[in-house]
């Protein structure tokens, strides 16, 4: 699993294990770290002083602003109707489907095997709770969480993070 030579690397990447990741195309900038078995494909763009962690998966179509969390198994979509084959049976080719882009605003944070689904936008400084299915834009600092995942109140994050609402 390589980093091939049309990487665009900014200043100071760490890629922590160049041997575990494949990187091909993308666009990654600077500061910005990269765990092991994290693929991030041609056109994807992940901006400065991000976190991708391990087994994070970042598809054509992504744009991730600067400062962004991305936690372990992360999943990126890009096409609203895959299929294998077409309706002749042969297998699909770049002609055969739409590319849908996806964009995470500065500063948000993204949980631990959390999905988007493509197109959406995730504002600036939001937080998507662990494991939830984003199918539709997360405001910007809203905290969303569930499948679909859905805003979370102050009190109901105030519950979900141990803390006492009284």
């Amino acid at each position: 699993m390589p980093v091939t030579k049309d990487v665009q690397l900014g200043r100071d990447v760490k890629i922590f294990h160049p041997e575990l990741v494949n990187l091909y195309g993308c666009a990654i900038g600077d500061e910005t770290r990269i765990g092991a078995f994290v693929e991030i494909q041609i056109g994807a763009k992940v901006g400065a002083r991000c976190k991708i962690s391990s087994h994070s998966f970042i598809c054509e179509g992504v744009t991730i602003d600067d400062e962004v969390f991305v936690g372990h198994g992360v999943m990126f979509t890009n096409d609203k109707y895959p299929r294998a084959t077409t309706a002749e049976g042969r297998p699909q080719g770049a002609s055969d489907w739409t590319l849908q882009h996806t964009h995470v605003g500065k500063g948000a944070s993204i949980g631990s095997n959390a999905t988007l689904l493509c197109g959406v936008k995730v504002g600036a400084g939001a937080i998507v709770g662990a494991g939830a299915v984003v199918t539709r834009d997360v405001p910007p600092g809203a905290i969303v969480a569930g499948v679909p995942a859905r805003t979370i109140s102050a009190a109901e994050n105030a519950t979900l993070s141990g803390a006492c609402c009284d």
